[in-house]
């Protein structure tokens, strides 16, 4: 375990997307932590913002952002690592949880709330976890009707279905074969995107059955993440390998995903070059951005952050040497990510604090 003079807090929920992000990383860090149900009010007076989950460290620091906690951890806690050492394993997890963070809501989304029977067990867990019928059926309206603003609408509903059981599909060959995206090892990809499909999909009552019925393996790679058992794990693939059946499922990600991802970017780019004179902290949103999903129209909320989001794995991929580019080029050929990776953003994000702004 790895040592520390008091215990990590971390503030949570457990049906909330970015908290299963950050807890199979706490458990394979072998982190002495105590998970609360996440205050509200707390986390506003600490951080401004309410977004959960946050992490308070032992030495009385707050962090709230799901990619930073990652990039902190692994420079506090080295061992295990969490992040892979060679190119096409890093860019490639990069690339998972740009997935996840920025486009994995869309499916988490519907399968919550695009049903019937998704929203009234939902709703009912609202109403459990907050200890009011009141109070958890407002909170379940608002998660209900921000659905839309990722794209999940009823009319997108047979494209997001149709993605959704490729991806499964995909993912349950790949873990048929490894134990881990990359191998016998975790790495901050795998824990990214259980936000997905730990967050949500195993979490709900739909999706739940959805995984049970159809994609086991999953599941058991889910169990894996959940308790990592880290001093039994193996290695990574050598030769900054990935497996034919993990490239299958990134490609799934990629020719869905990233033209979503980039339509996003590009509305939000658009709206920076009209922005006023001198202002330097964007909004949360935007405006709305209208763009596709297999054919699909949908309309999304654009979000200032999805850019921040493109940025960290672009800025991972310019330190790469020439030689390192191009295996990566040569390992997400034909996924789909190629346009993310060739993207030049026009304008720059960086964090004030707990603040998206300008530089």
């Amino acid at each position: 375990m790895n040592a520390t003079p008091s215990p990590y807090r971390f503030e949570a929920f457990e049906v909330s997307y970015f908290s299963a992000k950050i807890r199979p990383a706490l458990r394979y860090k072998q982190l002495w932590y105590e998970e609360t149900r996440a205050d509200i009010r707390d986390i506003l007076q600490r951080t401004g913002m309410a977004y959960i989950p946050v992490l308070l460290t032992p030495e009385g620091e707050t962090w709230q952002d799901s990619s930073e906690m990652y990039d902190r951890l692994e420079a506090r806690h080295p061992q295990p690592p969490l992040f892979p050492t060679s190119p096409v394993q890093l860019l490639a997890a990069h690339l998972v949880e740009l997935y996840n963070d920025e486009f994995g809501t869309i499916p988490a989304m519907h399968y919550r709330w695009g049903s019937e029977l998704g929203e009234s067990s939902a709703r009912s867990r609202f109403i459990a976890m907050i200890g009011s019928e009141e109070f958890g059926n407002k909170a379940a309206d608002q998660m209900a009707a921000a659905r839309f603003a990722v794209g999940a609408s009823e009319e997108a509903a047979p494209a997001i279905e149709a993605h959704t059981r490729d991806l499964l599909d995909a993912l349950s060959v790949h873990f048929q074969s490894q134990p881990y995206l990359f191998g016998a090892r975790m790495t901050f990809g795998d824990c990214a995107l259980m936000g997905l499909l730990d967050g949500h999909f195993f979490t709900d009552l739909v999706s739940r059955r959805l995984l049970l019925e159809t994609a086991r393996p999953v599941v058991g790679w889910i169990e894996r993440c959940k308790f990592p058992n880290t001093d039994q794990q193996g290695e990574w693939l050598s030769d900054d390998e990935l497996a034919p059946t993990f490239r299958e499922a990134l490609g799934v990600m990629g020719r869905d995903a990233a033209p979503v991802i980039l339509d996003s970017v590009k509305g939000f780019e658009a709206w920076a070059d009209e922005r006023p004179e001198g202002s330097t902290e964007p909004p949360r949103s935007t405006g709305w951005v209208e763009t596709s999903l297999r054919g699909t129209p949908i309309k999304r909320m654009i979000q200032s952050y999805t850019l921040w989001m493109l940025q960290r794995t672009l800025d991972t991929y310019a330190e790469l040497d020439e030689a390192a580019c191009k295996r990566v080029d040569e390992a997400v050929a034909g996924t789909g990510w190629e346009p993310v990776l060739a993207y030049e953003p026009r304008h720059r994000l960086e964090k004030d604090g707990y603040k998206l702004v300008f530089v």
